[in-house]
């Protein structure tokens, strides 16, 4: 068969949106999961026994099991559980957040480890409480440390987005199946959906390296 790149002109309105999706879900969901992930992380570094079994089990129990597991469960049984029923468009964010937050726990974690446990004593010997120590002094050193494996987290959280088509979220994969479901054109439509990745990808890979690199460590 011959393929035919002017297919991909026409249907790029509907690959775009699919792509807005795509991030969206990725921008809402990676926020999130920095939150939960810092806090986690904080919790398994910091916190006494309890706090840091509870995250512990968390990031066990997540990285354990797979994100489209996870997202199916939230979608699907969840609302059994619980009587709540959650659209598609929700159920793909907090599967991200709950997904990426174990992973960014255990980078919090390491990267606050990594410091130099004399900055930690110099700071409480200067009389500053715990929370200020690791506000002021751990922070800003553990940020320049989590940047790489962060853009590492970033990315594979926005290509995790396209196994949400098992609940049927509208991103960037779905809707390149819908099309080449619609007329059979798989070279070409699934082509511009990976070069429409790539793009993306490349785009947060260069940001993450300009802020690495005004970020680093001398």
């Amino acid at each position: 068969m011959q393929t035919d790149w002017s297919v991909v002109l026409t249907f790029l309105p509907q690959l775009i949106a699919g792509a807005r999706i795509t991030v969206q879900i990725t921008v809402v969901g990676l926020l999130g999961g920095m939150i939960l992930g810092t806090v986690a992380g904080l919790m398994r570094a910091y916190g006494g026994r309890v706090l840091n079994a509870i995250a512990f089990a968390y990031v066990e129990l997540i990285r354990g099991t797979p994100i489209v597991v996870q997202v199916m469960f939230l979608y699907f049984a969840m609302p059994v559980l619980t009587g709540l029923r959650v659209d598609p468009m929700s159920a793909a964010v907090l599967a991200i957040i709950v997904n990426a937050g174990a992973y960014i726990a255990e980078i919090v974690r390491g990267a606050f480890l990594s410091i130099s446990k004399g900055l930690t004593e110099a700071g409480l010997a200067l009389g500053l409480p715990q929370w200020k120590v690791l506000v002021y002094i751990l922070g800003p050193l553990a940020f320049r440390r989590l940047i790489p494996p962060l853009g590492n987290q970033f990315i594979v959280s926005l290509k995790d987005t396209s196994l949400f088509i098992v609940i049927g979220v509208g991103e960037l994969t779905r809707t390149g199946q819908e099309i080449m479901a619609a007329n059979f054109r798989a070279v070409e439509i699934w082509t511009a959906v990976a070069v429409i990745y790539l793009i993306l990808t490349g785009a947060m890979t260069v940001a993450l390296r300009v802020i690495e690199k005004r970020m680093r460590i001398l």
